[in-house]
């Protein structure tokens, strides 16, 4: 059996790329890129019962351990109701613990447990294999390219917060 090996050719932007059909297909990749990103983890927090939202809160807190729960609210965009949902469940998973603020008894302060930190950390080998893969095909210049494009649709008010997590804890 023959093996057909195709070349596809690197995309390059068109002089139109403003053009309804060039934004169009930013967004279909971004969707579709994201799309098969998350579904590299959706197997896997299926057999813990978890979803998205959960591993939103894991990924989170893992970067900012002793993250507050309104920072983490702010950062996940969701309701508090929401919210208390996704960590009342990782909670009753031994994934997440929270303390009191060390200043205000009423703070609450939010860190993985081991498992929650072993949890997050097979999570993120498959998210990391995965852009790692998608870097290597682009290149440097290609991936510098795709983080202004990102950050471009990041309002201004929250960029330092993104800013601050690339930072590290």
């Amino acid at each position: 059996m023959a093996v057909l090996n195709v070349q596809r050719e690197k995309s390059v932007a068109s002089p139109t790329f403003l053009a309804e059909a060039d934004i169009r297909r930013g967004v279909e990749s971004l969707y579709f890129g994201y799309s098969h990103l998350t579904r590299s983890i959706d197997e896997e927090l299926a057999t813990q019962g978890l979803g998205r939202a959960h591993h939103r809160a894991l990924y989170f807190i893992a970067r900012q351990p002793d993250l507050t729960v309104s920072d983490l609210l702010k950062l996940l965009a969701i309701t508090k109701q929401s919210l208390g949902r996704v960590l009342n469940d990782l909670a009753e998973r031994a994934l997440v613990e929270s303390r009191p603020g060390p200043v205000d008894r009423r703070q609450k302060l939010l860190r993985l447990t081991k498992a929650g930190v072993a949890l997050e950390a097979r999570l993120f080998s498959s998210l990391r294999d995965k852009m790692a893969h998608a870097y290597d095909n682009a290149g440097e210049a290609a991936v510098t390219g795709f983080w202004h494009v990102l950050e471009g649709l990041i309002p201004e008010s929250e960029l330092d917060r993104v800013i601050a997590l690339q930072r590290g804890p």
